[in-house]
């Protein structure tokens, strides 16, 4: 419509503000970091399972100074982002066969966001690529993380024991990677599907 477009005098008028991140993930994120106290000012990041980059958005915009975005998929990431040179991006790449000779710098913050793949497969292959103080903010997608024959109807995870319960899977496995549970948020952005994911933030304990 057009600035000057006639409206009626008792018209309800809106202002809509424009989405703060390039996908709603961004949103996600920003919760935590602000739940768990992390601050990315500074920080070299690791976004595992970038898609279109809502995360790698979210910590530029808090201030990280360089990102590795990592996706097995090819053609998601936004534009913008894409030329950023503070991004560098790898596609079709798949997390758990990343070494040093891709990612060269120590991670101080990773964030994950994947699909098809349980996070429990996912962390032990980040941990070698972070330092000794990092930190790691994962999304639980209970749909991902649940067995065989337990999603409901329409992909959705509906049992509330179902979620605590891939979730507390998810923090004991961290735990035996040497990290120290930050906090868990229940993510303020509903799963496209209508699945409730959970957000966990981890420190490393490790001082190897």
């Amino acid at each position: 419509d057009k600035p000057a477009k006639l409206v009626l005098p008792d018209a309800r008028i809106e202002i809509v503000q424009p989405p703060l991140f390039v996908s709603r993930s961004g949103d996600k994120l920003a919760a935590a970091l602000d739940a768990f106290d992390i601050d990315p000012t500074g920080a070299v990041g690791l976004d595992v399972g970038c898609s279109t980059g809502g995360f790698t958005d979210c910590l530029l915009q808090r201030g990280a100074t360089r990102i590795y975005a990592v996706d097995v998929g090819y053609g998601q990431f936004e534009w913008r982002l894409r030329q950023d040179s503070r991004v560098v991006l790898l596609e079709r790449t798949n997390i758990r066969y990343v070494d040093r000779t891709a990612v060269p710098e120590p991670i101080d913050l990773a964030v994950i966001d994947v699909s098809f793949i349980s996070l429990t497969l996912v962390l032990p292959a980040v941990v070698h690529l972070l330092n000794r103080f990092a930190e790691v903010v994962a999304l639980v997608k209970p749909q991902f993380e649940v067995g065989k024959g337990q999603v409901g109807r329409g992909g959705i995870v509906r049992d509330d024991a179902q979620r605590e319960a891939v979730t507390e899977k998810v923090i004991a496995c961290a735990v035996q990677l040497g990290f120290r549970l930050k906090g868990v948020l229940d993510s303020p952005v509903i799963g496209r599907k209508g699945n409730r994911e959970i957000l966990v933030g981890f420190a490393r304990e490790t001082t190897a």
